[in-house]
């Protein structure tokens, strides 16, 4: 069993003719490095030691020789009494904490010294980056050196979602493999959701056998795919048995890796209730969900009803009996609590309580369910919609809609596991959206995962001891195979490891990428799949003073950038980028990634620019842009960029209110049209606005209306952008606003009724 899995702990390739010039490229960078002359040899003669006292080292022990066998064939217990001797210390070793090492190679010893098992394993593992990725017949030499690590967070994670699509036991030891060779301590396990229940529970087998199962539509889009109708096979799903969980909890645990649970509730229960509908308001019949189809689903439980709770005991109890780890993660998120206000039993429940509102009602939920973990010895964790109504007293929140949620709950002295969408969500593309397999949306490469940091600035010093680490996370609407979940985690897990294990002044990008390029080799000759590289351009503009202008940049490594600003398509013999490109008239600009003469880019990246009199100019808001979108700052709306189809590039967002911007010329102009460029995505709950209104005046207080220009597109439009322009006979103005009136998302929406987003790019004063 141990062997099977070993591939993915020798990911690490260096040639075998090692001097002590050579680069250890290890993942994440160590703490302490120091590269010595001479090397040690593996082979025949190599004996292997450690304290037999030691908690746990005789597991590691084992796992560390069954590694050496597995790349040479070599059996260490076979070698007692050699000269040369890899010896496993568990001893006090000052300064390295609970999960730091000591690795210590001579040409005659290699020490491996550590205050616990898990530093011992970690010490392993950088090993392990020194010798052979494949089996070889030639002598495994390491180089000797000595390294003191120790890693920055104590949480270190990693999360998978096996709910929307279920992946075998052997991929989810496959992920932890991954995890545990670049230092990853906590697997988040999301078992259960909407789309599917994926964990048995012996009291309930319905959950399982009705919930793991839905009908087969992975032909279609997440969001295009109809919901099942009574007589179709539920073909399409799977769960974990309780003996395999057990097997899979102490395949993790040798590794050093926790296992921590999600069972997510209220909200995301669609699959519970299909089994098992008395736990929905409306107690009526479904089916399970076969995507992102949502029309009469109940997807939450139903916190009014008694047996809901006693449910819910149940099933956690017979959870946290299978996963030893500290934490258990109630999920929280995202919870729909519009069927509570139509629920007698919740009204009942929120008079009976005395509560406020739906809000509060949602706390009064997750304060029971922690009672519930707290009461089994353990502490719960989950999304940060869980401060909605009041903060349960010793919760634990994973911030996931940016960082808001997780300063908060910091400066309310909880611990917080930063995690926010932007960098940190896997299912986002990486690479250019044109040359990379179909995702969710979003971008985040692997440049801005190694950017992030998980502290805010926002945080005094005291208040940053409550983020206990990061992680990334891998929601899999649109992963549906083993080979695209080692696609999409790849390379951009290492990228997150040496951003939560190494010194935030060690980190370097430049240095990063160089050792990245070993473990890219080792990748190739295993067969595993990632995504070789962002060749996508990052077009950058600037105004300042009325100036505009736009610095290039590639990720690629050892890459160039080569331009066009006619709208042509960039050549080799296009101009070199080398210097910030001025912009000074409306124009096209394209631009592509070079490496090694020859060009990466399947599709330019391109920017267009617009001049106009508005340029620099000063913009205030009547309601303040979402802080989730504020493109490149206050002044987005006149700094001549337009923007693209990616909604958080250059757009300015408004959440539920209406756009109401006010632009100060600084003097009078002649004017003779205005133009606001607004945005329409359907599925991202965003419309173009109903009406805009176009105002001018002279003093910047009485505003006279020059016309309100109506929304001619449908609202059902799954993408558009549009211009709402208004022509006029040339007059001098001085101030100009512009008022978007919000839209409601229209019958059928996942959203209906609600108030959806506008997004702007530009107003054009010409």
């Amino acid at each position: 069993m141990l062997s099977k899995y070993f591939f993915i702990l020798g990911l690490f390739f260096l040639s075998l003719h090692l001097s002590a010039q050579q680069q250890v490229n290890i993942i994440p960078q160590p703490v302490s490095f120091h590269l010595n002359n001479g090397s040690f040899i593996i082979d025949n003669k190599t004996s292997l030691k450690f304290n037999a006292s030691g908690k746990g080292l005789k597991e590691a022990a084992r796992f560390f020789a069954g590694y050496i066998e597995s790349v040479s064939g070599i059996n260490l217990f076979e070698n007692a009494g050699t000269s040369k001797v890899i010896e496993l210390k568990l001893e006090k070793v000052p300064g390295i904490g609970d999960e730091g090492y000591l690795l210590i190679v001579t040409p005659v010893s290699i020490i491996i010294s550590a205050n616990s098992t898990a530093g011992i394993i970690y010490g392993m593992q950088s090993l392990f980056q020194t010798l052979p990725a494949v089996r070889t017949n030639a002598a495994l030499t390491v180089p000797c050196l000595e390294i003191r690590d120790y890693p920055r967070f104590k949480w270190r994670g990693m999360h998978l979602d096996v709910s929307r699509h279920f992946f075998s036991p052997e991929l989810v030891k496959e992920y932890i493999d991954l995890m545990a060779a670049y230092k990853f301590n906590t697997f988040h396990w999301h078992l259960t959701d909407d789309q599917g229940w994926r964990i048995e529970i012996k009291k309930y087998p319905k959950l399982a056998q009705v919930g793991g199962w839905r009908v087969d539509h992975t032909d279609l889009v997440w969001g295009q795919r109809p919901q099942a109708v009574d007589g179709e096979a539920p073909t399409y799903g799977g769960y974990y048995t309780q003996q395999q969980i057990k097997e899979i909890v102490a395949y993790a645990a040798l590794r050093n890796v926790t296992i921590v649970p999600e069972l997510d509730v209220p909200g995301h229960s669609a699959a519970a209730i299909a089994a098992y509908p008395f736990l929905s308001c409306t107690q009526q019949p479904q089916l399970p969900l076969t995507g992102g189809n949502y029309t009469g689903m109940s997807s939450n439980l139903c916190p009014g009803s008694d047996s809901v709770f006693l449910f819910l005991q149940d099933v956690y109890s017979e959870v946290i009996n299978l996963f030893p780890a500290q934490y258990i993660h109630i999920g929280g998120d995202e919870v729909d609590k519009s069927p509570w206000k139509n629920c007698t039993k919740c009204q009942a429940r929120i008079k009976a309580e005395s509560l406020k509102d739906e809000d509060e009602l949602q706390s009064y939920f997750i304060k029971r369910m922690e009672k519930l973990i707290v009461g089994k010895h353990r502490k719960m964790i989950g999304w940060d919609e869980i401060l909605e109504g009041g903060l349960a007293p010793e919760a634990t929140v994973m911030s996931w809609r940016g960082e808001a949620g997780g300063i908060a709950a910091a400066k309310m002295n909880h611990d917080v596991v930063m995690t926010p969408g932007n960098p940190v969500y896997f299912d986002h593309y990486q690479g250019d959206p044109a040359t990379e397999p179909l995702a969710i949306g979003g971008f985040n490469s692997l440049k801005r995962v190694y950017e992030y940091e998980p502290i805010p600035k926002e945080l005094d010093e005291q208040q940053t001891k409550f983020v206990l680490g990061a992680q990334a996370n891998l929601w899999t609407e649109y992963i549906t195979t083993a080979e695209q979940v080692e696609y999409m985690v790849l390379p951009r897990m290492l990228a997150l490891a040496e951003v939560v294990w190494s010194p935030k002044e060690k980190r370097n990008w430049n240095g990063f990428n160089d050792r990245l390029q070993t473990h890219f080799r080792a990748f190739d000759q295993k067969g595993l799949h990632y995504s070789k590289g962002n060749f996508k351009v990052d077009i950058k503009p600037a105004s300042q003073n009325g100036l505009l202008f736009a610095t290039l940049s590639t990720e690629a490594y050892k890459g160039e950038v080569y331009y066009t600003t006619d709208g042509s398509q960039p050549t080799l013999q296009s101009k070199k980028y080398t210097e910030p490109v001025d912009i000074n008239s409306s124009l096209v600009l394209k631009a592509v990634s070079v490496v090694n003469a020859k060009i990466m880019s399947l599709v330019p990246a391109q920017q267009f620019f617009v001049m106009h009199k508005a340029i620099g100019k000063n913009v205030t808001y009547t309601n303040p842009v979402s802080r989730y979108y504020m493109a490149d700052g206050p002044n987005s709306l006149t700094d001549g960029i337009r923007g693209t189809n990616v909604i958080g590039k250059y757009w300015h967002g408004f959440s539920g209110k209406d756009l109401i911007a006010t632009i100060d010329l600084g003097e009078e102009k002649n004017i003779q049209s205005i133009i606001v460029g607004c945005l329409q995505n359907y599925n991202d709950w965003i419309f173009l606005p109903q009406s805009v209104k176009f105002e001018t005046s002279a003093n910047g207080a009485d505003f006279e209306e020059l016309q309100t220009v109506s929304n001619p597109l449908s609202i059902n439009e799954k993408k558009a952008q549009y211009d709402f322009k208004v022509t006029f006979a040339a007059k001098a103005i001085k101030y100009i606003r512009v008022t978007a009136k919000n839209n409601l998302c229209p019958p059928g929406h996942s959203g209906e009724g609600k108030p959806g987003w506008i997004f702007a790019d530009e107003i054009i004063v010409e």
